[in-house]
């Protein structure tokens, strides 16, 4: 498939894709037009970069774990082991402060719907 139809597949831009690309993270063959082509398997490795990028990993860092993706059995070292075991607990420290902001966002919203209806009680109480 041609970039465009990679691009709007995934939902994500051209740019990023050549991006991807550039950094040895995707790869294509190209026509003799030197148009590039992207195989069926593509599309998951796109989705699978952008949720990588998504959580916050860099593109070096993706460089380093894709080869466990591709051969995990032969590419399999201590380094990128300790990479992936840095990433999860950064990963698992961010969904800790999300889950705090959540709840703070909670109780906020609990006391903005109680005032609310306070004030809707006391406009009936005033009218009635």
């Amino acid at each position: 498939m041609r970039i465009g139809d990679l691009s709007a597949r995934t939902g994500v831009s051209i740019r990023s894709l050549r991006y991807y690309e550039e950094r040895g993270l995707l790869t294509s063959t190209r026509t003799t037009g030197a148009q590039r082509l992207y195989t069926e398997d593509s599309v998951d490795r796109v989705r699978l970069l952008r949720r990588l990028f998504d959580a916050g990993l860099s593109s070096e860092t993706i460089a380093a774990l894709l080869p466990c993706v591709d051969t995990p059995a032969e590419d399999v070292t201590a380094q990128t082991l300790e990479v992936m075991r840095s990433e999860r607990e950064r990963i698992d420290a961010q969904i800790a402060t999300l889950l705090t902001t959540r709840d703070h966002l909670d109780a906020l919203m609990a006391g903005a719907a109680g005032h609310l209806a306070r004030q809707r009680e006391d406009a009936l109480a005033a009218a009635g």
